[in-house]
């Protein structure tokens, strides 16, 4: 159980950087290049993806799994599906709840964070336990 709570951590820790890249990326790209909210969004998404996978295979699930590719795919495939939460969510609270946009990404990536580890953890890096 430690071992699992140690994992969870470094996840939140690397997630920390993600959402900073995350948010700074949506921004700018919303804020000063005036891109579409979902586009922006998007974006700022995905190049945290990139970042913590890397990150996450290799400090947190300290992984040498050869397969990088076929690994990457189903880490790519949980955090599609993170995204769609994430935009579901924000879209929800934007639409129907009329929360400001910033404080819906964020209630939308706590969520997606636990979607996340939970899936990574038996579908990803399983191959570790």
């Amino acid at each position: 159980m430690e071992l699992l709570l140690w994992k969870f951590i470094k996840f939140c820790l690397v997630g920390t950087i993600g959402l900073f890249i995350d948010f700074s990326s949506t921004y700018f790209l919303k804020e000063k290049w005036y891109f579409n909210k979902y586009l922006a969004n998007s974006i700022g998404f995905c190049l945290a993806v990139l970042n913590n996978y890397m990150l996450n295979k290799y400090w947190t699930f300290q992984d040498s799994n050869p397969e990088f590719l076929n690994q990457g795919t189903k880490f790519l495939v949980i955090s599609i599906i993170g995204l769609l939460l994430n935009n579901q969510i924000i879209y929800l609270l934007i639409n129907r709840n009329k929360y400001n946009f910033y404080i819906s990404k964020l209630i939308a990536i706590i969520v997606v964070v636990l979607w996340n580890f939970i899936a990574n953890y038996f579908i990803t890096f399983s191959n570790n336990y």
